[in-house]
C-alpha cells in the first residue's frame, strides 16, 4: 500500500487549482527577464549599487525578497508534527541519493562531455577547466531557500521540505568540500564558511522563528481563520517577491548575456540538462517506491535545484571574480528561477499519472 494513505494532507488525484496570475507565470516570467536585462542596462548604476550589497557574497537585498518569497510557506509549517516526517522515509533517502551520489557527478559528466568536446571549438580554450568547475560547484550545493517557493507551487508537503533542507545542510556543512576537491582534483578547497553559515542563518533559521513567531501569534489572537486570511493575503506578494528577484538578477547580470551570448547560452546546456535529469530522476524513483505526490514533487524539485549563492562564492574565492568558473556559476543563477518554474509545471500537470501508481 501507497504512504498516500497515512499522510496528513493527502490530496485527491486532480491537479492542483491554479489562479490566472500563476497558470501565466511563464509570461511574467519572460517579461520580467526583458525587463531585468533592459533596466539593467539603462540604470547600470542602480545595480552596480545593488549589486554590491553584500555581506559574505550574500546579496542582502535578494535575501530581502527571499525572505517575502518563502515567508508565507513557512507559516503554514507546524513544527509539533515535524515528527510525521518519518512516514517519509523513502523520499528522503531518494532526495539524498540524488543529491549527493548522483547530481555532481552527473554534471562532472555532462561538463566533460559539453564543454570539454562538444563546444570546445566555440568556447575560449583558456576557459574550458574554469567552466567545468564552475559546472561542478554549483551541482555540488543543493538549493535551500528558494525550494520553499517550488515546494509551494506544487502543494509539497511542507514539512517533509524543511526538515530535508534541514538535512542537506547539515550534509553540506561535511560533504562539499571533499566532493569538490574529488571532481576538480584538488588537494584542498578553500569553502567560504561564512558564506555557507551566513545563507544558512539567513535564509533558513532566521525565517524559519520568524514565521513561528507570527504563526503562534495568529493563532493565538484569531484561530486558523486568521492564519488562513494571512496565507491567503501573503500568497500574491509571495509571487511578486519571486518576480522581482527575476528583474533583479538579470537586471545584475544584464552585460554578461549582451557581452557574451553565445558562451552563457553554451553553459545553460548541460546545467538545463542535468536539471531535468536529476529531477525526473527523483521523480520516477519516488512513484516506483510508492511515495506520494505530495512528497515525491518537492523531492524532484529539491534534487534539481542549486544552492547557488555558495557556488558563486566559491567559484569567486577558488578562482577569481572574472573568471569562467565564477561565470559558470551565474549562469546557473540566470536558469534557476525559469527551469525550476517548468519542472513544476511537469509535476503539477503529471499528477493524474503519477497518483495512477497507487491505484494500479
Amino acid at each position: 500500500m501507497s504512504e498516500a494513505t497515512t499522510t496528513v494532507g493527502a490530496v485527491t488525484a486532480k491537479a492542483p487549482a491554479m489562479n490566472l496570475f500563476e497558470r501565466y507565470l511563464t509570461l511574467w516570467v519572460a517579461l520580467c527577464i526583458i525587463a531585468g536585462i533592459a533596466l539593467g542596462q539603462a540604470v547600470p548604476a542602480v545595480f552596480r549599487a545593488i549589486g554590491a550589497a553584500t555581506v559574505a557574497e550574500v546579496n542582502l537585498p535578494v535575501a530581502v525578497l527571499v525572505w517575502l518569497m518563502i515567508i508565507p510557506m513557512l507559516l503554514k509549517i507546524d513544527l509539533a508534527a515535524l515528527g510525521q516526517v518519518s512516514k517519509h522515509w523513502r523520499g528522503v533517502a531518494v532526495t539524498v541519493g540524488v543529491n549527493w551520489l548522483v547530481k555532481p557527478f552527473s554534471m562532472a559528466l555532462l561538463g566533460w562531455l559539453f564543454i570539454a568536446h562538444l563546444f570546445r571549438p566555440f568556447l575560449p580554450a583558456d576557459q574550458i577547466d574554469a567552466y567545468i568547475a564552475g559546472l561542478i560547484l554549483l551541482a555540488a550545493a543543493p538549493c535551500t531557500a528558494m525550494v520553499f517557493v517550488w515546494s509551494n507551487l506544487v502543494e509539497g508537503e511542507p514539512h517533509f521540505t524543511l526538515s530535508q533542507v534541514a538535512l542537506n545542510d547539515s550534509i553540506m556543512i561535511v560533504a562539499f568540500a571533499p566532493i569538490v576537491a574529488l571532481l576538480l582534483g584538488l588537494s584542498s578547497i578553500v569553502v567560504p564558511w561564512n558564506t555557507l553559515l551566513l545563507s544558512v542563518a539567513l535564509y533558513i533559521v532566521a525565517p524559519v522563528i520568524a514565521a513561528q513567531l507570527w504563526r503562534r501569534a495568529l493563532l493565538e489572537h484569531g484561530g486558523q481563520a486568521a492564519l488562513g486570511r494571512t496565507l491567503h493575503a501573503l500568497n500574491p506578494l509571495s509571487l511578486c517577491a519571486l518576480l522581482l528577484t527575476l528583474v533583479l538578477l538579470f537586471g545584475l547580470q544584464g552585460e554578461q548575456i549582451i557581452r557574451q551570448p553565445l558562451v552563457i547560452g553554451l553553459l545553460a546546456v548541460p546545467i538545463l540538462i542535468q536539471v531535468y535529469f536529476n529531477a525526473g530522476l527523483a521523480y520516477l524513483l519516488n512513484r516506483r517506491l510508492g511515495v506520494e505526490w505530495c512528497v515525491a514533487g518537492p523531492s524532484a524539485l529539491i534534487g534539481a535545484s542549486n544552492f547557488f549563492e555558495l557556488a558563486v562564492a566559491t567559484a569567486i574565492a577558488l578562482f577569481g571574480f572574472q573568471s569562467g568558473a565564477a561565470l559558470a556559476t551565474v549562469v546557473g543563477v540566470l536558469v534557476e528561477v525559469p527551469v525550476m518554474l517548468s519542472v513544476v509545471q511537469i509535476v503539477r500537470r503529471s499528477r493524474g499519472w503519477y497518483e495512477r501508481a497507487d491505484a494500479a
